[in-house]
């Protein structure tokens, strides 16, 4: 397709949105309003049908959750692509080892530097889990949670050296990890429909208001997105240091590069 045919695209399709687009923008609640009707139906409903406290973890679990299901699946298509583009760039094997260029010495890592990141990486993970853990009571849940876990696995890999975080970091438990939580979320939102129920009815006892166990089902899918994140962010992590490595045994295939040969004498 031509530049000229984008733009001519581009703009059928922004003539037929902007009706839509005009008529959501005066919808909207007036600037400054100090609430809006959505948010504060929602505070005064879901406290008592899911004994939560944390309303954005029950629009995110419960309220919208087909739609994270979609956000879900989104990031594992995106981190999947990112894995097979560098992949296919690089090849599958290496060497546990990074690469450095020739003459240029390895200044070895001072104890304290070891010591700092052992203890921050430690912290981290536990801060990481805690947010996961607390996701229906206070702010957080799955994806800060998740987030932070796998944060804390650069701090691994920055205290320990490229082998010593090879050797903890696995990539096959950070891939389990993505698939297995992206899976669990997919049967949370299936096993209801099988029953007759519609998809995330909350089958399980919802439990007490304010406790760490509370909002029944949301507990699991929660748990599900903080599994999945952490593999995800992980494995992306892990695809990116794997760049610094010594390549080995694995070559990019021939046939893949471009040919950069100069053409010999008698045929020019």
């Amino acid at each position: 397709m031509t530049p000229r045919w984008r733009l001519v695209l581009l703009g059928l399709a922004a003539l037929v949105l902007l009706p839509a687009v005009l008529r959501i923008s005066l919808a909207l609640p007036t600037f400054g309003a100090p609430q809006a009707e959505l948010g504060q139906a929602m505070n005064d409903l879901v406290p008592g049908l899911r004994h939560v406290t944390n309303m954005v973890a029950a629009v995110n679990f419960d309220l919208r959750g087909i739609d994270t299901l979609g956000e879900e699946c989104m990031l594992l298509c995106a981190v999947s692509g990112a894995t097979v583009l560098l992949r296919g760039a690089r090849g599958e094997s290496g060497r546990e080892r990074a690469g450095h260029l020739p003459g240029r010495p390895v200044t070895p890592r001072a104890d304290a530097t070891v010591l700092v990141c052992r203890i921050a990486a430690t912290l981290t993970l536990l801060f990481g889990v805690s947010v996961a853990l607390h996701g229906m009571t206070t702010p957080g849940g799955g994806f800060q949670g998740g987030v932070i876990v796998a944060s804390g696995l650069l701090l691994l890999y920055l205290g320990e050296g490229y082998e010593g975080w090879r050797a903890l970091i696995p990539p096959p438990v950070l891939a389990v990890l993505e698939g297995g939580g992206a899976v669990l979320f997919v049967l949370c939102a299936g096993m209801p429909l099988l029953a007759g129920h519609p998809a995330l009815q909350n089958l399980l006892p919802l439990g007490e208001p304010k406790d760490l166990y509370s909002g029944g089902l949301m507990v699991v899918v929660n748990a599900a997105v903080a599994l999945s994140v952490t593999g995800s962010f992980g494995l992306l992590l892990v695809e990116f240091l794997e760049e610094t490595r010594e390549p080995a045994g694995d070559p990019v295939p021939e046939d893949s590069l471009p040919d950069t040969s100069l053409p010999d004498q008698a045929e020019r």
